[in-house]
């Protein structure tokens, strides 16, 4: 089957996307097959354009084709409150709620000693210098409720309450539609930490 291996390849490829298993990644191989030449080179094209254009914003760690972010350049967010969350995506989550107005700073990653990933390897050391040169009246640690995301809140949250500054968690708890039976102690213990009043 030689004169299939850049096919083979291509399905390799697509494999090693998250969540694409082998039968996804020969639907991918194929529709691209199957694609005029044109659009083919334009799917390529904008990889390659994505790869190469888009970097870290210098001041929030957020993905970005400009030299800041647009959440960064924008005029009317509040700069004094900072949401830490672990990867852009987060930030996008965020986005969509259209109730958050502060800024963000994005950790590429969280502390994790099993993976051999200290603090050195995410961008603590971006954020620290961020609040003493611009201050900040509160950090929100918005890392996912993982071993991972509460040790590294906890860290950062360490470094920061000597330099004057307010650090809350997000609270978590029972989502909407969920059936208490089926909620773990950890979440419940979490729903009655973050209850508010009515």
């Amino acid at each position: 089957m030689e004169g299939a291996l850049p096919l083979v390849k291509l399905i390799e490829q697509f494999a090693k996307l998250p969540g694409v298993g082998r039968k996804t990644a020969q639907r991918f191989a194929f529709y691209i097959l199957d694609l005029p030449e044109e659009k083919a080179r334009d799917f390529a094209g904008a990889i390659l354009d994505a790869r190469t254009k888009i970097k870290k914003c210098p001041v929030c760690g957020n993905l970005t084709d400009g030299e800041l972010c647009p959440i960064c350049a924008a005029k009317g967010r509040e700069k004094g409150l900072i949401c830490v969350v672990e990867d852009p995506r987060d930030v996008l989550a965020f986005e969509r709620t259209k109730e958050y107005n502060g800024v963000y700073h994005v950790l590429h990653g969280l502390i994790s000693p099993m993976d051999g990933v200290g603090p050195e390897q995410i961008n603590v050391k971006g954020l620290l210098e961020r609040v003493n040169k611009d201050g900040a009246e509160e950090v929100i640690m918005a890392t996912n409720p993982t071993v991972e995301g509460e040790a590294t809140a906890m860290y950062i949250a360490r470094l920061l309450k000597p330099l004057g500054v307010k650090v809350t968690r997000l609270a978590y708890g029972i989502p909407v539609g969920g059936n208490l039976e089926y909620a773990d102690e950890v979440t419940l213990y979490r729903a009655l930490a973050g209850r508010s009043e009515l």
